[in-house]
């Protein structure tokens, strides 16, 4: 997997704040499920290797450890749902739900 953000990778990605973190994470979801309904397989694992690329770096932000468990099972979940078996029973509309909150969030910051 190639590094596609390495200008955030560098140290920027911590001086976000996690809403703008998430809410970056977010669209990376939000491009990985639109590219997978359109059955567009290569869009969709771009996508997500860089939704995993940001969630690592919020994962390694220090400023984050509250909130590690959250953000790990994300990682878990959102993976078994796009790319796993979806054990987990997640629908599209709910993984646009919980990030829309977030990038709501971020904009109203």
């Amino acid at each position: 997997m190639t590094q596609q953000h390495k200008n955030l990778s560098n140290g920027k990605w911590n001086e976000l704040s996690i809403l703008e973190q998430m809410a970056n994470i977010g669209s990376e979801v939000e491009r990985s499920i639109k590219w997978k309904n359109k059955n567009n397989l290569k869009f969709a694992k771009k996508a997500f290797e860089r939704f995993l690329e940001l969630i690592d770096l919020t994962i390694a932000d220090y400023k984050n450890k509250s909130r590690l468990k959250e953000i790990l099972r994300i990682r878990e979940f959102f993976s078994d749902f796009l790319i796993g078996n979806n054990i987990y029973n997640f629908k599209d509309e709910e993984w646009q739900k919980y990030f829309y909150h977030f990038n709501l969030a971020a904009r109203l910051k």
